[in-house]
């Protein structure tokens, strides 16, 4: 199944968001909106964006948008403020409620931000917030650190692209498991693409550090004691061996398993 994505980039035009020493919150918000969007359509999400420029839309337009664009999910970027400089750091993301698929995915986006070494400062319910209220799709809003905390955004800038592939990861993870959920109960095969099985978790995630810098959407399985880093799993075996064929064109070694989903 081809899963579609309604990225939106939080503020924009007149709303600047928040603000600190002539940082505006809507321009990262576009940058990292837009990096994201880029890493999901190489890895055959459908995108779509309620804004690739500098304009101001009402948090009503903003659903109304991805209600009528058929998405699967709707991210919204944004980052946070306190009320005092430099009091709380970290990441967070909002849902309308904690269930379901929308926070399965905030919780792995938390995590691979948490991976680059991000407070984790949980999931939190905003049911009062428009664009997660109205948004007929599961929908999420990604707090990525927060703009008056100047360690925050030292690492924004500093770790900007594996920022970007940590949360492309932990959607396409998501999107996986999610597909693997869907699959009728007959056993069908889906396939794996592994790079490395490791009993000790460092090893694990050098690899996976690793191939995340590259590019791959990898993220760690641990199943019967051992940490596995793969990158992938398919439905379709012929996207698979694409995917093994890059892997060994950058130099990895690879086995490709194949498992029903109760695996």
């Amino acid at each position: 199944m081809a899963y579609k994505v309604i990225v939106d980039a939080g503020h924009g035009g007149a709303d600047l968001g928040a603000t600190y020493q002539g940082r505006q919150e809507k321009d990262d918000n576009l940058r990292l909106a837009l990096a994201v969007g880029e890493i999901l359509s190489q890895n055959g999400v459908d995108v779509e964006y309620t804004r690739t420029t500098d304009v101001y839309q009402t948090p009503f337009e903003k659903a109304q948008l991805a209600n009528a664009s058929g998405a699967d999910f709707f991210i919204s970027f944004h980052r946070n403020s306190s009320p005092m400089p430099n009091q709380y750091s970290g990441t967070e993301v909002l849902v309308y409620d904690k269930s379901g698929q929308k926070l399965d995915m905030a919780e792995n986006i938390n995590g691979a931000l948490g991976e680059l070494g991000f407070r984790d400062l949980g999931v939190e319910a905003r049911p009062g917030l428009v664009v997660l209220r109205r948004t007929k799709m599961p929908a999420l809003l990604i707090e990525t650190g927060f703009l008056n905390t100047d360690a925050d955004n030292k690492q924004f800038d500093t770790q900007f692209q594996e920022i970007a592939q940590a949360i492309a990861s932990g959607i396409l993870g998501t999107l996986d498991e999610e597909h693997l959920n869907q699959e009728p109960e007959d056993h069908s095969i889906y396939y794996r693409v592994q790079t490395g099985s490791f009993r000790d978790r460092s090893n694990a995630d050098r690899m996976l550090y690793e191939l995340l810098d590259r590019g791959f959407p990898a993220f760690l399985l641990h199943q019967d004691g051992l940490y596995k880093v793969q990158v992938g799993a398919f439905r379709v075996l012929e996207n698979a061996v694409k995917m093994e064929q890059s892997l060994r064109r950058a130099g990895y070694s690879t086995f490709l398993d194949a498992a029903p989903p109760s695996y």
